[in-house]
């Protein structure tokens, strides 16, 4: 499947993106290198790529507003590898639109495990398009149709804020959703005053999913950024 997978790859520094690009070719991907914002974007636009590797620090236009810009028009998958380790510059990149975030110095080995699993989550939402109203993920599974959840065959008895949260991160499996994003589509408000409310409310639902009685553990908690619907085999 490699062969007919086209990556995109913005990034400025020349060594890096050498060593991004060879890896990539050696495993069979199809590349196109940029090197700024403006490129990044009018490349997304002229190449269809299936994945974009995006740099945060271009010279012309920083990333954040590149991520905004490709948002605009496209979900492409944006994994973000950047020399930004701080929590806020990861939130930011995450609450714009990037769907992954990896810091430099990376290994060449991580990279291509963040595509990978970047790739399954594209062909389980292309699978899923088929059958958009039913959403199954090991024993969970929610009918969007209807409004009801079931867990191992028995219904779920949620709330409608329980629901609304939970038919969120199910939507984005795979991806990590920050506590702002989560907030403003579940509550439509600021996050600072409602972070609280977000975790109870997500104590409550996984209690619900059977978390602290030994059932998988769907919901992963990334501290400080927010959470993500794991993809459960």
């Amino acid at each position: 499947m490699s062969s007919d997978i086209k990556i995109l790859v913005a990034e400025d520094d020349r060594a890096v993106s050498n060593l991004i690009s060879t890896s990539l070719k050696a495993a069979g991907y199809r590349i196109i290198t940029v090197y700024n914002g403006n490129e990044a974007v009018t490349g997304t636009a002229s190449h269809s790529p299936d994945i974009i590797l995006l740099d945060l620090g271009l010279p012309d236009i920083d990333g954040i507003e590149v991520i905004k810009k490709i948002r605009g028009w496209t979900e492409t998958p944006i994994i973000v590898i950047s020399a930004r380790t701080d929590d806020p510059d990861k939130i930011e990149a995450l609450d714009a639109g990037a769907d992954d975030y990896l810091t430099k110095p990376f290994s060449v080995d991580e990279l291509m495990a963040r595509i990978r699993a970047t790739l399954r989550r594209l062909v389980h939402l292309r699978n899923a398009a088929a059958s958009d109203s039913v959403y199954e993920n090991g024993p969970l599974r929610i009918d969007y149709s209807s409004g009801c959840v079931y867990l191992s065959g028995e219904e779920v008895h949620l709330t409608a804020l329980e629901y609304k949260l939970l038919s969120l991160l199910a939507r984005n499996t795979g991806k990590v959703l920050t506590h702002r994003y989560i907030i403003q589509n579940v509550w439509g408000s600021a996050w600072e005053s409602d972070l609280g409310t977000l975790r109870v409310f997500m104590a409550s639902l996984r209690k619900k999913l059977g978390e602290n009685d030994g059932a998988p553990r769907f919901i992963a908690t990334h501290i400080g950024i927010g959470y993500r619907m794991m993809r459960i085999d």
